[in-house]
């Protein structure tokens, strides 16, 4: 362990600052299935995560010590933990898992399997814990984390509507109708604005001219080539203040680098430290600062309100992401693939790299408790070592490390506790290392940099590889015929229909949009790509597809005079039971006359530096070492 040295010191007393980031996300299972796909999905990351998560914070919080991370709650999260259903089944799944490990328990005595025995207590324990704090939360798990959030213990920031694949979206008005809708979502469902944003995948496309990637059915390209905004412009155009994506995407050569002009500069003067933007040019073309400062977006040709982006730090990622080097690999840990059916307990540890399923141990609660602290240790270490170039440069650096939040407690059981003896660590030992969020950060020092960024990904290959490839690509044949009917449906408006079929047709459209969200979403690509649960992707996408052509012929026959059938009406109800997401959507956000907000401009300078990628790692490394680990929950986007 590093300990602080006095000579090496910023103005606030930090040398530097780490910054976790977690993102939770599920696409909508509410009335689409149970078991293995659907709703046991939720009830598992509920149970496994976000409780854990929300005692972790607790157990933090009563000793003064704070995360101070970032939390991404998606909106299509969001609108499922709130939704009564949810609330109403959890607390059954719970009590299921509670019984499943008395049953258990006594199987294992009367075996005298005593070791199982005492994990299947640990069970009752830990669901029970969960159903007590569930019930103390009013089955409002998201305003728990609300509350942390009010506190300073983390920062929540939000995500596309239903984690639209931003990148690949057809239309500029599908884009901002995923980015309003969310802002929205987050208001309404937790009282705040969000300042930062987790665009799904860590998805990025600058501005500038784009053709859809796949033609219609018959063969003729959707339209012709055109201009479009950068991602970070629809999010300024918002309010929103920044975003991450993955490190290669800054480390590429191609990556335009300069100090801050313009209207940044002008931010950067306002900072808490301003004696930074005289030193901009020599921390903006620092090697070693490359992947440990926030950065200022600019799209070439393009204006937008100063947008800023944090780089993800590939060595403490996949310290965390990998089974086989990484901590989630250690042979005490809970094993996540062995399960005793029907309760699906787990009582096996993962005992060594390559051993046979057959062949794991008996886990054991508290030997896996003693490799937590040693593992946090090396993790601050690792975080001082790696920002330790940059600690004289006056502004201190600050390492990015973002995770799906499903990664701590479901797939690495122990990945709560770990966090939590993290952020114990950096309270009480005197390493110079610093917890923050992405707007803290901000608030206390603004971008020295600009930079012009390729599109890419965190997935597999770096690209779009994952969402868009031959077993996929008739997805978004579908999707941007249903994105260019919506833009189309909704600037005609509902024409000459009058009275109650004007009401009609305006219910009927918002259904319309609604599903068109459904179809937006990323995980459908994704599950089809990795194998994972495929039949279930491709049901989901032909099913939502199937509504919005039902929800489309119904227009066509209120736009012609005639009233909906009774069939019709009650069809209509029961689509809008089962996807009862987003009340407040506005058809209007499809609208191509819908304007932007009026922004200002930031202007890069025209003589960029591009400089060599500081890190020589392969990237493949640190993507492939933890690919095909979660089978139902994204892991870091690889196929």
């Amino acid at each position: 362990m590093h300990l602080h040295d006095p000579e090496i010191e910023s103005e606030t007393g930090s040398r530097g600052y780490l910054s976790f980031t977690l993102h939770a996300h599920l696409p909508w299972v509410v009335n689409h299935g149970t078991w293995p796909h659907g709703m046991e999905w939720l009830h598992e990351a509920a149970a496994e995560t976000y409780l854990p998560l929300l005692r972790m914070l607790e157990n933090l919080d009563r000793d003064g010590i704070a995360l101070k991370c970032n939390l991404n709650l998606s909106p299509i999260l969001l609108e499922q933990l709130a939704h009564p259903f949810f609330q109403a089944e959890f607390p059954r799944y719970l009590e299921r898992k509670i019984s499943a490990a008395r049953e258990d328990e006594s199987f294992f005595l009367s075996n005298h399997e005593h070791a199982y025995a005492v994990t299947a207590r640990y069970w009752q324990r830990f669901f029970a814990a969960g159903l007590e704090q569930f019930q103390e939360l009013g089955g409002r798990i998201h305003e728990g984390f609300r509350r942390f959030h009010e506190r300073g213990s983390l920062e929540i920031l939000t995500c596309a509507a239903t984690h639209g694949y931003l990148p690949l979206l057809g239309t500029e008005e599908s884009l901002r109708a995923q980015v309003r809708l969310a802002i929205q979502a987050h208001e309404r469902h937790l009282g705040l604005t969000p300042r930062g944003m987790w665009i799904p995948e860590c998805g990025y496309r600058p501005a500038g001219e784009w053709a859809f990637p796949v033609a219609r059915a018959d063969g003729q390209p959707f339209g012709p080539a055109f201009s479009r905004l950068g991602i970070e412009e629809i999010l300024g155009e918002s309010g929103l203040e920044f975003f991450l994506v993955d490190s290669h995407i800054v480390e590429e050569p191609s990556a335009r680098v300069d100090a801050v002009r313009g209207e940044g500069a002008a931010a950067a003067a306002r900072s808490s430290r301003p004696s930074a933007v005289g030193n901009s040019r020599r921390l903006a073309q620092a090697p070693h600062r490359r992947l440990y400062q926030p950065y200022y977006v600019g799209s070439a040709g393009q204006g937008h309100s100063p947008v800023a982006v944090f780089p993800r730090d590939p060595r403490t990622g996949l310290q965390v992401w990998s089974s086989d080097n990484g901590y989630p690999g250690d042979a005490m840990y809970l094993d996540f693939h062995k399960k005793r059916w029907p309760g699906g307990h787990r009582y096996w540890r993962v005992t060594g790299a390559g051993v046979d399923i057959a062949d794991k141990q008996p886990y054991d609660p508290e030997a896996a408790k003693e490799r937590i602290h040693s593992h946090a240790s090396h993790f601050v270490d690792l975080v001082w070592k790696t920002l330790e170039p940059a600690f004289n440069d006056g502004v201190p650096p600050v390492l990015s490390a973002p995770f799906d939040a499903e990664l701590f407690g479901h797939w690495w059981f122990e990945g709560p506790q770990w966090l939590e003896e993290v952020a114990r660590i950096l309270h009480t030992e005197p390493t110079g290392l610093e917890l923050v969020s992405g707007s803290s950060y901000l608030d206390r020092d603004k971008p020295a940099a600009t930079i012009q960024m390729h599109e890419g990904s965190w997935g597999a290959g770096g690209n779009h590889q994952v969402w868009l490839n031959t077993e996929t690509e008739w997805t978004y044949r579908e999707l941007y015929a249903a994105e260019v009917a919506v833009r189309e449906i909704c600037e005609a408006g509902p024409g000459r229909v009058a009275g109650p079929q004007r009401e009609m047709h305006h219910r009927v459209l918002q259904q319309l949009c609604r599903e068109l969200l459904l179809l937006e979403s990323s995980d459908w690509q994704f599950l089809i790509t990795t194998g994972a649960a495929r039949d279930y992707a491709e049901q989901r996408f032909r099913g939502h597809f199937g509504e919005f052509e039902e929800l489309r012929s119904m227009l066509r026959v209120l736009a012609e005079g005639v009233d909906l059938t009774e069939a019709q009406l009650t069809r209509l109800a029961g689509i809008e039971e089962r996807d009862s997401i987003f009340p407040e959507i506005d058809p209007g956000l499809w609208c191509r006359a819908t304007q932007p907000v009026p922004h200002t401009t930031l202007i890069p300078d025209d003589d960029f530096t591009a400089l060599e990628p500081e890190l020589e790692e392969d990237r493949a490394t640190v993507i492939d070492g933890v690919a095909g680990e979660l089978p139902k929950f994204r892991t870091h986007g690889e196929a």
